[in-house]
C-alpha cells in the first residue's frame, strides 16, 4: 500500500476526520561536511525520502501527536510549559514551541508521522520531521510560510531544546530544495545558488548499516574544537567570528598557536570550505571527474583531521573508489557510521551496486543497503 494512502487511513482509523498531508524530505550532503555551523558553505541536495505530516486542527491548545512507526502517541498543552523528554517527541514539540517563541500563535491539532527517511543514516531524518511538522502547523494556523524562517526556527529547536548544536544546512535544504539540483549554499548569510546534478551521472547512496554511539557526544565536541581555534586565532587575524573567516594560508601561518588536534579540526574545515566553493564550479562546467577528486578529498580530510569516519565507512569508499564509472565517493552525514554518496556513471550504477555490496560484505561481514537517489523538491503539501 502507499505510504501516504496508509498514513490517511490510519488517522482515519484512529481519530477520524480528513487530514492534509504535507511532506519534508530527508538530505545527502555531497560535499561540506560539519562547515555550516562554521558558517561556512555547503553543498546538500534534497531527498525522495520525506517526512510526511497528516494534520487536522483541533478547536483547543492541544497537539495529539502520533508516531506510526512507533505505535506511540503523545499529549502536549502549547498554554503549559514544557521540557524535552529526551524522545522522539521534543522534535515536535521543540518546533512547536519555536514557532510559538518566533512570534507565530498556533492552532491545536491532531497529528500522525510517517517517514521513510532512513533513521541515523546521515540523511537528516530529524529536520525532515522537523520541518514537516514546522510547516503543517503554520499552514494549519493559516500563518503564510517563510520558508528561510522556518528554516531557521527549526534549527533553533534542534539547538535549544534537543540539545544538538547542528548548523542550519539539514532544515535549509529541507525547505528549499530543488528537484535534479544540489543547492550551493552560503550558511551564514543564507544565499544560495541551485547547482544541477549532470544527468550523465547518478548519486549512489550506500548505508553501512552501522551507527556508533560516538555520534551526538563528538558533534558537540567539534563544535567546541572550532571556537576554540577561533579564539586563538583572532588575536593575530584580529575580530573573526568563525573558521569561514580563515583562509588556508593564514591557518598554516599561524598553526604554532593552535593546540595540534585544534588545528586539524580547523584545518578540515578551512580546507573544506575551500572544496565546496571548488566543487560548485566544477559542477557547473559539467567536470565531473574534478568533482569526484573533491569528494574523494573530503572524504580524506573527514577520516584524517576531523576525525569523524569509522572503519565501515572507510571500507565503503574504498571498495567503491575502483570501481569502474565511479568519478568519487565519500561519507555524507555527521560521522561514526550512516552512509557515503558516490557519483556514478548512468550506465554503470547497478554494476557498482552489485560490486560494492559484495566488497562490503566480504570486508565486513555487513550487508549493506545501497539505492539510486534523484534530488527531490523541498517542504510543500501531499497533492492527491
Amino acid at each position: 500500500m502507499n505510504s501516504v494512502v496508509r498514513l490517511k487511513q490510519e488517522f482515519q482509523r484512529l481519530w477520524g476526520g480528513e487530514p492534509r498531508l504535507y511532506r519534508a524530505p530527508g538530505r545527502v550532503n555531497l560535499i561540506g561536511e560539519h562547515t555550516d555551523y562554521n558558517d561556512g558553505f555547503v553543498m546538500p541536495a534534497a531527498l525522495e525520502f520525506a517526512t510526511t505530516t497528516a494534520i487536522l486542527p483541533r478547536t483547543d491548545r492541544t497537539l495529539r501527536v502520533h508516531s506510526l512507526a512507533l505505535g506511540e502517541t503523545a499529549l502536549f498543552d502549547l498554554e503549559s510549559p514544557a521540557t524535552p523528554r529526551h524522545d522522539w517527541t521534543d522534535y515536535v514539540l521543540g518546533v512547536a514551541l519555536s514557532l510559538e517563541r518566533g512570534g507565530y500563535r498556533l492552532r491545536g491539532a491532531d497529528i500522525m508521522l510517517h517517514s521513510d527517511v532512513p533513521m541515523g543514516a546521515g540523511m537528516s531524518s530529524s529536520a525532515a520531521l522537523e520541518v514537516s511538522v514546522g510547516f503543517a502547523l503554520l499552514t494549519e494556523s493559516a500563518v503564510p510560510v517563510d520558508l528561510v524562517r522556518l528554516a531557521r526556527l527549526c534549527q533553533q529547536a534542534e539547538n535549544e531544546f534537543v540539545g544538538m548544536r547542528c548548523g542550519i544546512m539539514d532544515q535549509f535544504i529541507s525547505c528549499q530544495g530543488v528537484a535534479n539540483h544540489a543547492l550551493l549554499l552560503d550558511c551564514r548569510s543564507l544565499d544560495f545558488r541551485a547547482v544541477p546534478i549532470d544527468a550523465r551521472a547518478h548519486l549512489v547512496i550506500c548505508n553501512t548499516m552501522v551507527r556508533h554511539e560516538l555520534a551526538s557526544s563528538e558533534y558537540n565536541l567539534r563544535r567546541q574544537d572550532c571556537e576554540r581555534g577561533v579564539a586563538l586565532l583572532t588575536p593575530v587575524l584580529g575580530p573573526i567570528k568563525a573558521l569561514r573567516d580563515v583562509t588556508v594560508e593564514q591557518l598554516e601561518r599561524h598553526a604554532a598557536l593552535l593546540p595540534e588536534v585544534t588545528y586539524r579540526r580547523c584545518r578540515h574545515i578551512v580546507t573544506e570550505n575551500a572544496r565546496v566553493l571548488e566543487a560548485g564550479t566544477a559542477l557547473e562546467a559539467g567536470d565531473l571527474d574534478r568533482f569526484g577528486r573533491l569528494m574523494v578529498a573530503s572524504h580524506q580530510s573527514m577520516r584524517d583531521d576531523y576525525e569523524i569516519s569509522c572503519a565501515e565507512l572507510d571500507v565503503m569508499v574504498d571498495v567503491a573508489l575502483p570501481v569502474d564509472g565511479v568519478f568519487g565517493s565519500r561519507m555524507t552525514g555527521g560521522g561514526f557510521g550512516g552512509c557515503t554518496v558516490s557519483l556514478v556513471e548512468a550506465g554503470a550504477v547497478e554494476r557498482f551496486r552489485a560490486s560494492v555490496a559484495e566488497a562490503y560484505y566480504n570486508a565486513t561481514g555487513i550487508t549493506p543497503m545501497t539505492f539510486t537517489c534523484a534530488p527531490g523538491p523541498h517542504v510543500g503539501a501531499v497533492v492527491p
